[in-house]
């Protein structure tokens, strides 16, 4: 085993590298010691598995074939299942020098997440695995959502969304009804509203609930690479397209393909998409034959209904063909008698997963929590109430354990972006944690809370910009 450490904070922890050649472990390393702190190379996968059971690696990336002489790729799906089965959140990208389309759909039914060939491209592998590892951080998220609803004790077959308002009533009463068709689903509403819970329910309730859901966060993903991603492509299409590459589209074959933030797919890919979507076919980028694939589809963004309507910006035949079900989850603010279950729920959540006591919660705090509008919805409320079993002391909760923007009235406390946006630093502060979390913090009021905007202006992916506000409890 070799390992290579890096001292700079790189985006990424941990990344392990499984192949029984020296010079592809070597290569890899030190290419990926761009964006990991730590990568850890193994010749056998035997060895693997056993340094590191206990760690959590962002990515691995697993040779398919180990036997001299073997090209099936057997031994590669063999560890593949052992690694999934103790870790069933595991990011596994699959490498093999003997590349081949169906190896590569196998690959992916089985749970890869993504299938590099040998010899690769710098660009395009550093592309895969870091897009590999964003994935690992939000299935980490999905797991967390998955704990909420066990430890919420709810009956099988119910939702994990909580609440009871009239307005989540109707998102549930549209899940029941839709859930066990193969419509496609428009899943609308603002960031932190549970957008991917309700997709992830939609497909769990589903007849396709024992195939893969393969989630697509076009947020995330250059627009340059989209066509690829998506269609895939075949070798020799464009520059460094050194071996076919199955599309996500492709790999979703007989389950759920999720296409997150659908609104920044741009105008050029939406007749391509509509028309994989009415032929259940999908041409790869520089192919000429189409590929059958069957797919149900759930997309969802955090446009709103005129803004997605709005011809500039979105087809409405695609749209038409996306929003045979629409739901629209509504933000916090409109169903504020949800909001003292949710914090219960999350006190209860986050005591527990910190070994910290369940404070009685003060009278006066939740009336500020309820009355407060959430720019963040539900995502906000989770973190802040985290934050506060974390820091609070031994006394029930006060206002003072969970700051909101205002608490000098009932009323829904207002930000004034403005103000915060032109409000500069101090001159004399040059604590790098501190500038960091200021500036994100800017650019989240400046943008209303819009992820995708916000990641924009700091020249950051959207993963990148969530892992920033988990590190400043934002």
């Amino acid at each position: 085993m070799t390992e290579g450490r890096m001292t700079q904070e790189k985006p990424f922890e941990l990344c392990v590298v499984i192949d029984d050649d020296d010079d592809i472990l070597l290569a890899a390393r030190l290419l990926l010691r761009a964006i990991f702190g730590e990568v850890l190379t193994f010749r056998d996968p035997e060895s693997a598995f056993a340094a590191t059971a206990g760690l959590t690696p962002e990515a691995f990336l697993l040779d398919a074939n180990f036997s001299r002489g073997a090209t099936n790729a057997a031994e590669g799906f063999e560890w593949l299942g052992r690694f999934l089965a103790r870790d069933p959140q595991a990011v596994i990208v699959m490498i093999t020098a003997h590349a081949g389309v169906q190896v590569a759909i196998e690959a992916m039914k089985r749970g890869a997440t993504d299938f590099v060939t040998k010899p690769w491209s710098n660009e395009r592998l550093l592309a895969t695995v870091r897009t590999a590892a964003a994935l690992r951080a939000s299935r980490k998220a999905v797991a967390q959502k998955d704990k909420v609803a066990m430890i919420a004790a709810a009956p099988a077959g119910e939702t994990p969304l909580l609440g009871t308002s009239p307005a989540m009533a109707r998102v549930q009463q549209l899940i029941d009804r839709a859930a066990p068709t193969d419509a496609n689903v428009l899943i609308l509403g603002e960031n932190g509203t549970g957008k991917e819970l309700v997709a992830r329910e939609l497909h769990r309730r589903s007849r396709r609930a024992e195939r893969i859901m393969l989630p697509v966060d076009l947020g995330a993903v250059a627009e340059s690479v989209i066509d690829s991603e998506l269609f895939g492509h075949v070798k020799g299409a464009f520059t460094d397209a050194r071996a076919d590459r199955i599309g996500r589209l492709q790999a979703a074959d007989g389950g759920t393909l999720f296409l997150d933030e659908i609104g920044n797919l741009p105008l050029h890919l939406q007749p391509k998409l509509l028309t994989a979507l009415e032929q259940r076919k999908v041409t790869p980028v520089g192919a000429n034959k189409p590929v059958p694939v069957d797919i149900r589809v759930i997309a969802a963004t955090n446009l709103s209904a005129g803004q997605i309507a709005d011809e500039g910006r979105f087809r409405q035949d695609l749209l038409f063909r996306l929003n045979t079900v629409e739901i629209l989850l509504p933000p916090l603010r409109e169903r504020r008698e949800d909001i003292p279950a949710l914090v219960a729920h999350y006190h209860a959540l986050y005591a527990r997963k910190y070994a910290r006591p369940v404070h009685p919660i003060a009278p006066e705090l939740m009336a500020a929590l309820i009355a407060y509008d959430w720019p963040g919805n539900v995502r906000a409320l989770r973190h802040a109430i985290e934050r506060a079993v974390i820091l609070a002391g031994e006394a029930p909760f006060g206002i003072e354990d969970i700051p909101l923007r205002s608490h000098g009235s009932p009323e829904p406390a207002r930000i004034d972006r403005a103000a915060v946006v032109e409000a500069p630093p101090p001159a004399d502060d040059m604590n790098l944690e501190r500038v960091e979390r200021r500036l994100v913090e800017t650019a989240l009021m400046k943008h209303g809370y819009n992820i995708s905007s916000a990641a924009a202006e700091l020249g950051l992916t959207r993963a990148s910009l969530y892992r920033r506000m988990e590190k400043h409890g934002l």
